[in-house]
């Protein structure tokens, strides 16, 4: 009887394979600014680190960068890898932080008003740096969970740290709070520098993208929204 899962059933496949037909069998979709910390097994980050490597060495190679006499490249491969799997792509591969909700036991129900937080992405256009900082409106009722004020920093790091667009990421960041939260209302403001347009291309270097998300009060309320943008610093 032959066996269906023979002993070396897997070996020599780059994890990147194993972890792809996880998803794929899965019906998950792994676009860019998506995370699947859930279908990669222990271990497997490490093996993925190495594989990158190897793909950043022939990387470098195809740009006639001698990455063997020179002592400047020697390590760049692997330095490019594990910043993109360790840092700047960490909210890909790793699990959403462990976030605290507690009662809304003083029953508050004023606008609150959280930033400037600091944000750091990467275009997946061009893979470059994105910076800015964003501020966050909550208008909670009696049945919203509080969460630490650091927590909203946590939360917007885990979604930011993937390749993104920012029209894509403010709203998976307010969707995010909204699913832990549960506000009457919540408005979401970012500012961002693009290093895909003062970098490369236009070489355009003050401009700044700014967007925002309103729901539920802020969206219907005009003036809880004018509210929220007056108190925004430097916004007005």
């Amino acid at each position: 009887m032959s066996d269906t899962n023979p002993p070396n059933a897997g070996e020599g496949v780059p994890v990147s394979v194993k972890i792809r037909e996880r998803l794929k069998q899965a019906g998950q979709r792994f676009h860019a600014n998506d995370n699947i910390a859930g279908f990669i097994e222990p271990g497997e980050l490490a093996a993925l680190l190495d594989e990158v490597e190897v793909k950043m060495r022939g990387v470098l190679d195809s740009l006639v960068i001698d990455t063997s006499s020179d002592h400047n490249t020697q390590d760049t491969a692997r330095r490019i890898a594990k910043m993109y799997v360790s840092e700047v792509f960490r909210g890909r591969y790793s699990a959403a932080p462990e976030v605290t909700e507690f009662p809304n036991a003083a029953r508050l129900n004023e606008l609150m008003i959280v930033g400037p937080i600091t944000v750091r992405s990467a275009c997946s256009h061009h893979f470059c740096p994105v910076i800015g900082k964003l501020w966050v409106g909550v208008m909670p009722n009696e049945n919203t969970n509080v969460i630490g004020l650091s927590k909203y920093a946590r939360l917007a790091d885990w979604v930011m740290g993937r390749p993104q667009i920012q029209e894509e990421a403010i709203v998976q960041l307010a969707d995010l709070i909204m699913e832990k939260t549960r506000p009457d209302g919540l408005a979401v403001v970012m500012e961002a520098s693009h290093f895909c347009m003062s970098w490369r291309g236009v070489r355009e270097m003050d401009s700044k993208m700014v967007n925002s998300v309103m729901r539920g009060a802020f969206l219907t309320d005009a003036t809880l929204r004018r509210e929220f943008l007056s108190l925004i610093p430097g916004r007005q």
